[in-house]
């Protein structure tokens, strides 16, 4: 065969002809002075088009989406409306508004001109006609890395998975560079470093000189289209004449580049441009967005949370493969000349194998996980005659592709262009989840996520929202709520994918013969400091495991339970998160039965509180507090001064009548201003709940209803579940109330009193029939409110202050009363200007 590249055996090659084949660029002839001269880089490019032999499959096209504004408003929410028409087809295309021009960073000069990434030399003629490869260089498909968010690193092996191969260098240190089996696997061998100029200045050399045209004049220059492109990649694919090798700079991490979207960290001027830093459309954010099931996954795993970058040059590939654990994946591409995509849908992805393994049989023998490598390209057209579902897409710059679960994809670039692609898991990815954890275990292959702490996350979040709702009070509805309340009850695909796990529990406790009151309660944190995982199928055990006490430490999966040890079946151990009948009731509260509902609720929150809330005594919180400060969150001195009369009678009438001023809450004194945190749970119309909001104000004593107490009441931090409020009795600090609305958090201090007030014999006045929350906590106090608005200059609470005109009349204090005067000597609330 004629040559593009030279093999890099053949050493007789010297170095100055290389040099004087390489493209005609000065400044990339400085920075690959000491790259062998056999690289692609150095040689000239010799192999030709054969337009006259092209292999254009003739495959049907994927749905293609445009969306109006409004619809592209909530990421998640359009994905879930398309599904229906774009699943079947496996992948679509999606043309955002034409308003939808995201700034690229990867364009700053510091990035494009001096920061450098590294590539792979892809052998294109190699892709599906090769022989069996023994000994040959390692495979360089990167293992996904995870990393925590919280600055402490853990690692789980993702071998055989992930959407590209990636290069050596991306291996972790701990990892051998090399063993006897990886080297029989064929691969992608380490190629130049480059900056994307000097990678745009190739890309564009090669492609001319490949497509250039010779006649009787001479050599004449050629711009091809999409489709000759494809014709001719094909042919190279299915019958080559000539090595073709080419770079790829895939699968390149967030350290190496960075993202082409700027990230909130990286830009938020308070212009128009802060609306791509903060949109669900922007690969930064979508993981973890309210809906997606990967915002309960702790660790920002590279390539799954984390977006992956893909710099691409003509024919450099993508090979056949599916997402990790069947993840759906978007792709947007930055800039560039167009992707070539092809898509199997998720129903077809057996058959797809099957035909592969048919006409690839000597490949698959050798390795027969061969479609986990993705360095195997097959022809769309013999997939086609297979009886296979293969579906098209071209993508051009600014645009998105969306692969669905199982949705085997693959394709190539046209020229020079930049993509970056991550995973999302809409609710109704769980059962492809799950099918995929037995399919992994099937196959002892290890997981990259825990499917069961997902699962129970997005049950735990469902069970907050329908609590949330279930709240007598109007105004607890909002977007993430009610969607999470649309994924629950009877036959919702969050209840469906909780029942389908019981079933499942229950059928391999059965199997095993183990009776329900043997189970032992696993530790809350038995999988929180490592990874517990069978020792026989990998299988993540966070929901239940079987153990031995001759072997601590070492635990399998239900279905492996004898392959742990020869023991007797008394020494074994089975732990369990929860018992079967606390499973069944959270598909009842999923349900929406009342009364399972209050249990999980108390569950949840209570869990949310022992793993770092609830626990916190009053001097741990007033030391992170003053850590705060001294970080430069706010200062605490309150510059504000009440000459207030008395409001509150701390009495019971001759009667004997408890009586209210409707003035009570005229003693609200605010403690810690607290801190912002943008997202949608931290405020609501009516108010900004800042993390850390501390208040003092006297209420009716819990206890004894005739005097008057003060209570503290706290904004505090549940994590996932957004703001928990806590109301606390001063002088008992045992009687605390916690609800994830302020309005039921006091409503429960009020019936509390009405209830000692009625064991007491104390007849109630009807004034105590009600209750504001935002008042008692001070959240509509005039100067508080004005405080906390000084803390969000931007406006980025977009809830609050879009109904802020409409409702500024409604959100007056109304507790001050013409007897109150307030007397803002200083002007300031916290070290904040008061108007």
């Amino acid at each position: 065969m004629e040559q593009l590249t030279v093999a890099q055996s053949q050493s007789e090659i010297n170095e100055d002809m290389s040099l004087k084949n390489h493209p005609p660029d000065k400044d990339t002839d400085k920075d690959t002075s000491m790259e062998p001269p056999t690289s692609p880089r150095h040689r000239k490019v010799l192999a030709r088009c054969l337009p006259d032999e092209a292999q254009r499959p003739v495959v049907d096209e994927a749905p293609v989406f445009s969306p109006s504004l409004e619809e592209f408003e909530d990421t998640l929410a359009y994905i879930e409306k398309i599904r229906p028409l774009a699943e079947p087809y496996g992948i679509c295309r999606i043309i955002p508004p034409p308003t939808w021009t995201p700034p690229c960073r990867l364009k700053e000069m510091g990035i494009w001109e001096h920061t450098k990434f590294p590539t792979r030399i892809q052998n294109v003629d190699l892709l599906q006609n090769r022989e069996p490869m023994k000994k040959k260089p390692k495979s360089r498909k990167r293992k996904r890395r995870r990393n925590s968010r919280m600055g402490s690193s853990r690692r789980r092996s993702a071998s055989g998975s992930g959407s590209g191969s990636g290069s050596g260098s991306g291996s972790s240190p701990s990892e051998p560079a090399s063993s006897p089996e990886a080297e029989e696997k064929f691969g992608f061998n380490s190629g130049s470093d480059f900056t994307l100029e000097e990678f745009e200045k190739y890309a564009q050399h090669f492609k001319e000189a490949y497509f250039e045209k010779k006649d009787s004049v001479g050599e004449t220059k050629w711009t091809p289209s999409v489709e000759e492109i494809e014709g001719e990649y094909w042919r190279i694919v299915e019958q080559p004449t000539d090595e073709v090798e080419v770079y790829y700079g895939a699968d390149l991490e967030n350290v190496v580049l960075g993202s082409g979207f700027y990230k909130k960290t990286e830009m938020l001027t308070g212009s128009d441009m802060d609306q791509y830093v903060v949109s669900g459309w922007n690969l930064n954010n979508l993981p973890r967005l309210p809906g997606s099931v990967l915002a309960f996954e702790d660790c920002d795993i590279s390539g799954v949370l984390v977006p992956w970058l893909y710099v691409g040059m003509c024919f450099s590939s993508f090979c056949w493969h599916v997402e990790d654990h069947h993840l759906y994946s978007l792709n947007y591409h930055h800039f560039g000349e167009p992707k070539v995509w092809y898509g199997v849908p998720g129903s077809n992805a057996t058959a797809l194998e099957k035909a592969m393994r048919k006409h690839l049989p000597d490949l698959f023998e050798e390795q027969p996980d061969l479609l986990h490598s993705l360095v195997t390209q097959f022809s769309p057209s013999i997939l086609k005659d297979e009886g296979v579902q293969v579906y098209r897409v071209v993508q051009n710059a600014g645009e998105y592709v969306l692969t669905f679960p199982r949705a085997y994809h693959a394709g190539f670039n046209c020229g020079f262009n930049c993509a970056e692609a991550v995973n999302v898991a809409p609710v109704d990815w769980l059962a492809h989840g799950q099918n995929a954890v037995e399919l992994y275990s099937k196959e002892t292959r290890k997981t990259s996520l825990s499917h069961d702490k997902l699962l129970l996350g997005a049950a735990y979040e469902a069970v907050k929202a329908l609590w949330e709702l279930s709240a007598s009070s109007v105004g607890n509805e909002n977007t993430t709520n009610l969607r999470w309340k649309s994924f629950s009850g009877k036959n919702g695909p969050l209840t469906n994918a909780i029942q389908a796990r019981l079933h499942m529990e229950e059928e391999r406790l059965a199997d095993l013969g183990r009776d329900p009151s043997s189970l032992v309660k696993m530790e809350k944190d038995f999988d929180s400091n490592c990874e517990r995982e069978c020792l026989s199928c990998f299988y993540d055990l966070h929901l239940s495991a079987s153990g031995c006490k001759c072997s601590p430490g070492e635990y399998a999966c239900l279905k492996h339970s004898d392959d742990l040890c020869s023991c007797e079946e008394k020494d074994r151990l089975v732990l369990v998160r929860y018992t079967m009948d606390e499973l069944s009731s959270l598909v009842r509260a999923l349900e929406g039965e009342s009364d399972d509902l209050k249990i999980w609720a108390s569950k949840v929150l209570g869990a949310e509180h022992t793993d770092g809330v609830q626990n916190k005594t009053s001097s741990v919180i007033k030391e992170e507090e003053e850590k705060k400060l001294k970080e430069g969150s706010f200062d605490l001195n309150i510059d504000l001064e009440l000459d207030c009369h008395e409001a509150v009678k701390e009495e019971v009438s001759t009667s004997g009548e408890l009586n209210s001023s409707e003035n009570f809450s005229a003693s609200v004194e605010p403690i810690n201003l607290g801190f912002l945190i943008f997202g949608k749970l931290w405020c609501n119309k009516h108010a900004i709940f800042p993390k850390g909001f501390t208040s003092r104000v006297k209420f009716f004593n819990v206890l004894d209803p005739t005097r008057m107490s003060y209570y503290i009441s706290e904004v505090l931090d549940a994590g996932l579940m957004g703001p928990l409020f806590r109301v606390t009795l001063e002088e008992s600090p045992d009687e605390s109330f916690f609800n994830v609305s302020p309005q039921q958090c006091w409503e429960m201090v009020l019936q509390r009193v009405k209830h000692t007030s009625t064991n007491l014999g104390l007849p109630t006045s009807p004034r105590l029939e009600s209750i504001n929350g935002l008042q008692m906590f001070g959240l509509l106090s005039t100067s508080i409110v004005q405080a906390i608005e000084a803390l969000d200059p931007n406006h980025k609470l977009v809830e609050y202050w879009n109904h802020k005109n409409q409702t500024q009349s409604e959100s007056k204090d109304h507790f001050i009363s013409s007897n109150c005067s307030v007397s803002l000597t200083k002007g300031k609330l916290f070290g904040v200007d008061l108007m």
